[in-house]
Order: structure tokens, then sequence, then C-alpha cells
């Protein structure tokens, strides 16, 4: 009386049950990373130690270990010069930190490599329609003249309030698409030299903002979401904070 019906192979259910059945098995075939030793606890002491070495000798004895690029050794201020040993740390620490802390505890760091590259395809081939639909949104945007007729009927203001108008068509562009920032931004270096105050200004907003609307398109694109509720919102708040504070930090630390 309580029997299920028969289910076919083509039946919907069936595929479901199979398909969570497969993911759990893999789950538990899946191997758990081994807890830190005390090995692999001084190894990692012995590397952040050499990095925090590099800095202090950088930052209070320029030249003691290698010389740093010349735009860090002309600065006065202390600040920032930390600031940029820092920046100029920061990629081959972190390209270090990651595969050494995973082989600590056992990961296969290439396999895995290989494993998310793999994924990364699928996604990728997943988020065309998304992506081609926003870089046509913004191609058009740009081509109406959207972005000029924006920046001249905002510039009075921002004229008092001592933002660079220079900044603004960057500023507007940089929620909707990286390579256009990226055009905007060579622009600017072209225009006024890498070492302005504006062009730092414009590199500072660059790294401190993201493509909002493309990462949204995207990434909840590849999920299939389309109510993003107060993504967009959050999202355009936390731009307008960068852009904000690095006009604010630059002018403190360069002028």
């Amino acid at each position: 009386m309580f029997r299920l019906p028969p289910v076919g192979k083509n039946d919907k259910r069936t595929n479901e049950a199979a398909a969570v059945e497969e993911a759990s098995t893999q789950a538990s075939e899946a191997v758990e990373p081994m807890p830190l030793t005390d090995r692999g606890r001084i190894i990692l002491a012995v590397f952040f130690a050499l990095f925090a070495a590099w800095f202090v000798l950088d930052a209070f004895f320029p030249g003691a270990f290698h010389r740093a690029p010349p735009a860090i050794q002309e600065t006065k201020s202390a600040f920032a010069r930390c600031v940029g040993i820092v920046s100029l740390m920061a990629i081959p620490f972190l390209i270090a930190l990651f595969p050494l802390y995973a082989a600590l505890r056992g990961v296969k760091v290439y396999e895995q490599f290989v494993e998310g590259a793999k994924e990364g395809f699928n996604v990728a081939v997943k988020i065309i329609p998304f992506l081609v639909a926003i870089l046509v949104a913004v191609g058009m945007f740009r081509a109406v003249g959207g972005v000029a007729m924006i920046s001249s009927a905002l510039s009075p203001v921002l004229d008092r309030l001592g933002f660079p108008t220079d900044l603004l068509p960057m500023v507007l562009v940089r929620p909707l698409s990286g390579s256009a920032t990226t055009g905007l931004f060579t622009e600017l270096v072209k225009t006024h030299g890498p070492d302005a105050l504006i062009t730092r200004m414009g590199g500072t907003i660059f790294g401190s903002t993201e493509t909002t609307f493309y990462v949204l398109a995207v990434y909840f694109g590849s999920v299939s979401i389309r109510k993003t509720r107060h993504a967009v919102a959050a999202g355009l708040i936390a731009d307008f904070t960068g852009v904000v504070a690095s006009v604010i930090v630059c002018r403190l630390v360069f002028s």
C-alpha cells in the first residue's frame, strides 16, 4: 500500500537522486587536509621572518638588501615609503604563501589547481551570454555619450568639493567595465604623467573599487540568480566609499 510507484531511467527524481548520491560519494572520498605539524609551523615562521626582514631592510635601510624602485626611494614620507614597499612585496608574498601552506598540510597543489582549472572552463562557457549582454550595454552607454553628459553635469559640484573632474569618467565607467577603465586610466597617465597626484588617485581608485555590474552579471548569472536584492546597492556604496577614501588618502600621503 505504501510502496512508491516505479520510476524509469529518464525520471527526473531518479536523476536528481543519482546526482545527490554521486556528490555525496565524491565528498566522502575527498581527502581532508592534514593538520599543520610542528615542522610546518617552523617553516611558516621562517617564511614570515624572511619577508619581515625584507620589509625592515627596505623601509629603514634603503639599498642594504636590494635597490627598490626609484619612485619608492625618492619618497620623503616614511608612511608612503612603507606603503610602497608593502605593495611591492604583496604579490610575491601571496604567490608563495598559499602553495607553501597547502603543501605543508598535505594538499596536492598541482592536482587541485588542474581540477579548479577544469571547473573554471565550464563556468566560463556558462557565463558567455551574460558577459556579452553587459559588454554590449556598456558599449552602447559610452557610444551615446552617457558618460560625457554625466561628467559635464557634475563638474561644477565636484570642483567645489576638491574632486578632480578628470577622474570622473573613470569613476563612472569603473562599475561597468574593467577594460574600459584601463583605457581611461592609460589616457590619464599619458596626459598627466605617472607621478602626478591625479594619476596616483586614479590608480588607487582602480585598485579600491570593483566592476560591480560586470561582477553581478557574471557571478549571479553563473548560478542562475535573477533577483539580486541589495547586492547592487551594497556594491555601489562600496565603490563610492573606495573613491572617496582614495582621494583623501592620496591627498594626505602624496600632497
